[in-house]
């Protein structure tokens, strides 16, 4: 039996890309932090209208000093005593990115670790496979390339600074698939995926599993659908901003960008809801006595 996730509340508005990790035994909070571009509203507080990222401490509500300026859609995950964010370029854009960190106040330089000039990249995720990382990355083009967008790729590396495409592994060639979130366990890979096809006119997280990355083994249960009452609720620590008055009136269609780490003997979650077309929340979620190898296998039980 899949276990329960619990929300918390909705605890900021225009933040979507955005993961726990857990660093030198404390919680932080990764967020993406957006600039406008056409319909894409920038974050409601943005003090230089541009995208960058940062870390929010949760135990001291501090934040990191922003980096990444002008990269988008960032995630990041922590290892060896050193954090990871691979991002992209832009949206829409041919270049994937990696920068690290081993006290996130100084970032080494954007590094090129993906790149193609027919892509329309978008989000990724990475997790340690054993001896290896294995990145998974979501791309919109080329047609002849992703079929029904958006599709799922994969990449890995022994070392997090060079890359190689793992051939034919893919996911959601046939169907829209968004959001990724990648995690290795016992010899299985546990994909979490956005899919269009389970709430008509919404979008639910879902998720696969494999022991390649080439087939693919869908959960009958989905992981994580809109909930208006508790999605609608405000935490109590919420941001501040205007962005509250709209909670209530806000079209709740989507469950998306799920992410999770194991902390203080529980499961910590984010995820975002909204329209999934520019009126998005970030929202807390946790499941009480679980880590995240449990939570996944529990899907397959």
């Amino acid at each position: 039996m899949e276990r329960a996730i619990i929300r918390t509340g909705t605890i900021d508005a225009d933040v979507v890309e955005a993961n726990p990790i857990v660093f030198n035994g404390k919680l932080y909070l990764f967020e993406y932090i957006r600039d406008s571009d056409g319909d894409r509203p920038a974050y409601h507080a943005s003090e230089t209208g541009r995208s960058c990222f940062r870390f929010l401490d949760a135990a001291a509500q501090t934040y990191t000093p922003a980096f990444g300026h002008g990269l988008h859609m960032g995630c990041a995950m922590a290892d060896g005593g050193k954090v990871y964010v691979t991002a992209v370029e832009n949206w829409g854009a041919s270049r994937f990115y990696v920068m690290e960190s081993s006290d996130l106040q100084h970032w080494s330089e954007p590094r090129v670790i993906l790149e193609d000039p027919r892509w329309a990249g978008y989000n990724t995720s990475c997790c340690r496979a054993g001896d290896r990382y294995v990145m998974v990355f979501e791309l919109g083009k080329p047609k002849e390339l992703v079929g029904v967008p958006f599709t799922m790729f994969f990449a890995e590396s022994d070392d997090m600074r060079h890359f190689r495409m793992i051939p034919e592994a893919v996911f959601g060639h046939d169907f829209y698939t968004g959001a990724p979130m990648l995690r290795f366990f016992d010899g299985w890979f546990y994909f979490f995926y956005l899919d269009s096809r389970v709430l008509p006119g919404g979008y639910v997280t879902c998720v696969a599993r494999s022991r390649d990355l080439k087939a693919w083994e869908i959960s009958p249960r989905p992981v994580l659908m809109p909930d208006e009452a508790a999605d609608r609720r405000i935490a109590p620590d919420a941001a501040p901003g205007a962005w509250r008055e709209t909670v209530a009136g806000a079209e709740d269609r989507n469950a998306s960008d799920i992410d999770m780490i194991a902390f203080g003997g529980r499961l910590e979650m984010v995820y975002s809801w909204g329209n999934q077309h520019g009126t998005e929340f970030l929202a807390r979620a946790h499941v009480p006595d679980c880590d995240e190898a449990a939570f996944c296998r529990s899907f397959f039980a």
